[in-house]
């Protein structure tokens, strides 16, 4: 029997560990998840468990050779960037892995900021909103203040998905998709490091740059392979389409975090657009993605619990709930009180929602229509920020909301000026990382009908 070239990637989130095994049609043959409990860095802040990600990615490499089905012929990783692993000259972690939710130290993050010409023209230059441990490159720079001597081992700090690669090639490299990611380290008017990072001896600390779609030679367990050198995870899933699609579009992609990525807006960020959390990645082909931010899934989830709670209903009914015309005229026509409902209410990272009487609403289905409507509106906003003036003609939405049926339509009215697409591709972001490296293992073409796609297109 001829055994079926795959590819294994590894898939490291926050909450799930994923590892899968792609064939060269670039369908799962094999897949494996894990939820690891988190540990407490030395403050007592939870953080996730290096060796057990470590331990899972060895034992899972050796499940792959023991497998007669398959012919590994590469690896590759994705992960969440915002953390980094510092390693010795033996290649050993020096330091938890800190968790990117972990406070800030105020006065180091003044200090900072004061120095290198306060936060709005720094966030501006580096494409990174304000965000404490969550810019990785500060994370380094409280190592250094905070632990000199951990600093002065550190031989590299490695950015989570190439400390995962470095695992297996044993070599450390640094790559542009998790260093493009709101670290506070790139400078995107040169295009190169922010001269702070040579300011503050951390340049030295940087593993030579390498291109995420390059690969490294290995032998593992007497079979010789390419192994990619890892990719951040929000640019890993974009990687599919862009690599689909020709025309101009954008991505929504929806979760707890609702992030409008649009590879065709090429103007560089505003103070205004950082204040309304836009950023920038970076793809895979060293481009900025302008991309903008929204915790609409968390919010959803929230307000589900209380309309569920107020109802007396189960919250799993809120996905079965279909878009009613009537009920959306109906909210349309109704007035509230004296209360004028405006996005100055909350700013633009929340919907007025949370500030609506659910006394005033006569079902739970009633109440999730208004909620919908009311993510929806600073939905459209968030997006228009990187949509607007650019080609983009397409908007694809995948997640969680591309099945919502409310949310489609919605979006679709407000929105007649795009063709909107819900999409349907399991796994885009270990797809994603696959792709990276496809010329190093694949001797296929890649599929043009990888991504299914359903059109909304409105008035309803």
């Amino acid at each position: 029997m001829d055994l079926i070239p795959v590819i294994a990637i590894f898939d490291i989130g926050k909450t799930n560990k994923k590892f899968f095994l792609f064939d060269e049609s670039y369908e799962v043959v094999f897949e494996k998840s894990t939820k690891l409990p988190e540990i407490n860095d030395e403050d007592g802040f939870p953080c996730d468990d290096i060796k057990g990600i470590e331990q899972f990615i060895t034992h899972s490499i050796k499940e792959i050779s023991q497998m007669r089905d398959f012919d590994l012929k590469a690896v590759n990783f994705t992960a969440y960037g915002a953390s980094f692993v510092y390693i010795n000259d033996k290649g050993k972690p020096l330091t938890p892995l800190y968790n990117y939710l972990k406070p800030y130290p105020d006065e180091l993050k003044a200090a900072f900021y004061s120095k290198y010409g306060g936060e709005e023209y720094f966030s501006m230059i580096t494409a990174s909103p304000v965000l404490g441990s969550l810019n990785s490159g500060m994370q380094l720079l409280r190592i250094k203040y905070e632990q000199p001597q951990v600093f002065g081992a550190i031989q590299y700090a490695l950015h989570l998905p190439q400390y995962l690669s470095f695992l297996v090639t044993g070599r450390a490299v640094s790559d542009i998709t998790s260093v493009g990611c709101h670290t506070n380290l790139w400078d995107f008017s040169k295009g190169r490091y922010h001269q702070w990072v040579e300011a503050e001896q951390i340049e030295g600390k940087l593993a030579p740059l390498a291109t995420a779609d390059s690969s490294i030679k290995v032998t593992l367990d007497g079979r010789s392979l390419n192994a990619g050198i890892g990719l951040h995870d929000s640019s890993s899933a974009l990687i599919p389409y862009l690599v689909n699609f020709n025309e101009p579009f954008a991505l929504l992609s929806t979760g707890t975090w609702c992030i409008t990525l649009n590879p065709f807006n090429d103007y560089p960020l505003t103070i205004d657009e950082l204040k309304a959390d836009c950023l920038c990645y970076m793809s895979y082909e060293m481009k900025p993605i302008k991309a903008a931010r929204l915790f609409a899934g968390f919010e959803h989830e929230t307000e589900t619990a209380r309309i569920a709670q107020k109802f007396s209903v189960d919250p799993a009914v809120f996905s079965a709930i279909k878009y009613d015309p009537e009920i959306i005229a109906s909210l349309s026509a109704r007035v509230y009180g004296s209360v004028e409902f405006t996005h100055t209410s909350t700013g633009l990272k929340t919907s007025v929602f949370s500030l609506r009487n659910l006394n005033t609403f006569s079902s739970h289905i009633e109440a999730y229509h208004q909620l919908m409507v009311d993510l929806v509106d600073i939905q459209v906003k968030s997006s228009s920020l990187v949509l607007d003036k650019t080609p983009v003609a397409r908007l694809f939405v995948d997640g969680g909301f591309s099945q919502n049926d409310i949310f489609m339509k919605l979006m679709a009215n407000a929105m007649p000026q795009v063709e909107l697409f819900a999409a349907s591709l399991a796994q885009a972001t270990a797809l994603g990382a696959a792709m990276a490296i496809h010329k190093d293992w694949n001797t296929r073409k890649i599929p043009s009908d990888l991504i299914h796609v359903k059109q909304f297109k409105g008035p309803y």
